[in-house]
């Protein structure tokens, strides 16, 4: 499975978000989260650090707080999407430009 943390939260062996692999622009990291380009949507993508669908209420309020920050300056206007598409058991959400799906003016 994976290793426990601190916390009890755990993450997951052969998980990509668990894994956190620096494959793309990285805006932002602590111990709740990271945030980086999404390597399939080209827009700014925020990460639990921890493996799950649940995030207790205030790591998912730091997390969004973290996207908007990066979002703002990367994209503007924009609008988050939780729906976890590729990955459906790790929490993670993207930050879409206003109008749009892709970055990068795809």
């Amino acid at each position: 499975m994976g290793g426990e943390s601190r916390s009890g939260f755990v993450r997951v062996d052969g998980c990509d978000l668990c894994r956190a692999a620096r494959l793309t622009t990285w805006y932002h990291e602590d111990e709740i989260c990271w945030i980086a380009e999404c390597e399939l949507c080209a827009v700014p993508m925020v990460v639990w650090r921890y493996h799950g669908t649940g995030p207790p209420d205030e790591h998912a309020a730091h997390m969004q707080e973290r996207l908007r920050e990066v979002a703002t300056v990367e994209l503007g206007e924009f609008y988050v999407d939780g729906h976890m598409r590729n990955i459906p058991d790790h929490w993670h959400a993207h930050a879409r430009p206003k109008g749009g799906f892709f970055g990068r003016g795809r």
